[in-house]
């Protein structure tokens, strides 16, 4: 966790809602293919409290999207929940840790495992910004799913 984050030099004495752009990048590793998404969509950076979150619109290849929330606690602990359509997964990092996630789907829901070797948040104000680094493999049942990493990049 960045310094920045870690000591809340950000302000939080009351919610503020910040328009911002995002350059995301990610990639995945299934099966030993890899996929590369780059894509660049406006979001909203806002507080409650001490807890911060970041919300945008990722653009899929069959012309829907998906909301997509970033929740940073204070404790080092990131929550991404992807809501599409009737689907929704919430998944949790922490570094060096292995937590349960969900997907939900109409047919039922999937347990997944989430184990995070590397993760970096910078997040800082004046203008609002931050960088976000997450590494994580993605478990069902002991199974590995996939690899995966987000790089993404934000200022208001």
């Amino acid at each position: 966790m960045s310094e920045e984050f870690s000591k809340g030099l950000i302000k939080t004495a009351r919610t503020e809602k910040s328009e911002v752009m995002i350059h995301l990048e990610t990639q995945s590793i299934q099966d030993g293919e890899t996929q590369n998404l780059v894509q660049d969509v406006p979001g909203q950076f806002f507080n409650i409290g001490k807890t911060f979150y970041l919300r945008y619109q990722e653009n899929l290849e069959d012309n829907e999207a998906a909301t997509v929330t970033f929740k940073f606690s204070g404790e080092g602990e990131v929550q991404l929940t992807r809501q599409q359509g009737e689907n929704r997964s919430r998944m949790f990092f922490v570094v060096d840790h292995q937590l349960e996630a969900h997907y939900q789907t109409p047919y039922g829901d999937l347990p997944l495992t989430t184990v995070t070797p590397r993760m970096n948040i910078t997040l800082g104000d004046y203008p609002v910004r931050g960088k976000i680094s997450i590494d994580y493999g993605l478990f069902s049942q002991g199974q590995e799913l996939g690899e995966y990493k987000i790089r993404l990049q934000f200022t208001a």
